[in-house]
């Protein structure tokens, strides 16, 4: 799992992320691996990944809170553990 480390603009899709992981992040997007993307506000997530044919993009959107945790701009990825993905998405 990578959290990408600075907001994303969310009118990107999926071509547009699988670009931003290539170009910033240098990890293969074909590799079993979860990227996980905030917006600006750290009210909407997106987690893309490759799964046998073809990329799947999954999208939370919180309706009054923010998640805890904030891309920080200062590495090319943050392999977050398991458990704060979990809270992530709690």
């Amino acid at each position: 799992m990578y959290l990408y480390p600075k907001p994303v603009d969310f009118r990107k899709s999926i071509d547009g992320l699988v670009a931003l992981v290539e170009l910033d992040v240098k990890v293969a997007v074909f590799d079993p691996v979860l990227f996980v993307f905030l917006n600006r506000h750290r009210n909407r997530v997106k987690i893309l990944y490759w799964e046998r044919n073809g990329f799947c993009l999954w999208l939370k959107c919180l309706e009054s809170e923010r998640f805890k945790t904030s891309p920080d701009g200062k590495r090319p990825g943050i392999p977050p553990s398991t458990t704060a993905v979990m809270m992530l998405l709690m």
